[in-house]
């Protein structure tokens, strides 16, 4: 039970940020592109690569696994968000722009969860 209300909280901590980071970027940004999705997404995806490299190299605990990675990231990250944001893009006449967006998130989220992974290894 503390388990799941650390997961709770840090999810919440990670809204928190994603809501916080995605308007910032966002507000910067001009144009159509989601600037702000693909942010939180790229940096929560380098963070759950830090935390998978860690627990696999130093044997790190399940219980920080499951409140950073299923809590603080899958709180941050918001693929529904980008998933939206390519149908509305593409509805609203906008089909380069929703392929480039779904490209590049999923490309460069690939990877930060890379670069944290391999980065976490060899720590």
């Amino acid at each position: 039970m503390a388990l799941a209300l650390a997961v709770g909280l840090a999810g919440a901590a990670g809204a928190v940020s994603r809501y916080l980071l995605d308007g910032w970027v966002q507000d910067r940004a001009s144009g159509l592109f989601p600037f702000g999705t693909l942010t939180v997404n790229v940096i929560g995806s380098f963070i759950l690569g830090v935390v998978a490299g860690v627990v696999l190299r130093h044997a790190g605990s399940s219980g920080a696994q499951a409140v950073i990675g299923t809590g603080f990231c899958g709180g941050m990250t918001t693929w529904s968000t980008a998933a939206w944001e390519t149908v509305r893009l593409a509805e609203e006449g906008s089909p380069a722009v929703s392929a480039s967006f779904t490209f590049a998130n999923l490309a460069a989220s690939l990877a930060a969860g890379g670069l944290g992974l391999v980065a976490a290894l060899r720590a």
